[in-house]
């Protein structure tokens, strides 16, 4: 099975891949995995990823592109995968799809109200000291989703892709709900 989930941050994206992942017995790809590790590891790409997400910018296009064509040659996705975090616009839509020559199976949009996404992101910033939770940078976050990647799910939509979940709620909960849409 070929995934995206989508949705804002702190919508509970990365709880739900890994879920999914598991059900599924496919690998989840995480863009903002991909780059908080190799910022962490100050890698020449983490130095370079850090200098968008520090001042709540996105990473650019070609630098988020190059990564997930990379990771999807892997192994372990012959079988299928969930991208979680990518494609954030039409353009990487277009791009990605064209260079995988893999047609999508679904993709997951998780939705919940923008106060919950801020109180999520507050708490998850305390508990994980993420740099780039801070609410100026949320809020940018926030802003650049609703402009540039909330359209893709029409796109979804018109391609008869699209799967929309409540995302608030039990954890268990919603992975059931997505599920049962999916089989």
């Amino acid at each position: 099975m070929r995934l995206l989930i989508m949705g804002p941050q702190g919508v509970g994206k990365g709880t739900q891949a890994a879920l999914l992942a598991e059900h599924f017995n496919i690998p989840t790809i995480s863009t903002g995995d991909i780059f908080r590790y190799n910022i962490k590891n100050k890698t020449e790409l983490g130095l370079e990823a850090m200098s968008y997400t520090d001042k709540g910018e996105l990473v650019p296009d070609s630098l988020t592109n190059k990564i997930v064509k990379d990771r999807l040659a892997k192994e372990d996705c012959k079988n299928g995968w969930i991208l979680d975090g990518y494609p954030r616009n039409a353009a990487q839509v277009t791009e990605m799809l064209a260079d995988l020559d893999t047609p999508l199976d679904h993709v997951v949009a998780l939705e919940a109200a923008r106060d919950v996404l801020l109180e999520r992101m507050k708490k998850r910033a305390a508990e994980q000291g993420r740099a780039d939770d801070t609410p100026e940078a949320i809020a940018k976050r926030l802003e650049t989703y609703e402009k540039e990647t909330a359209p893709l799910l029409d796109i979804y939509e018109a391609r008869g892709l699209l799967v929309v979940v409540n995302g608030v709620g039990d954890i268990d909960e919603i992975s059931g709900r997505i599920i049962s849409h999916l089989e």
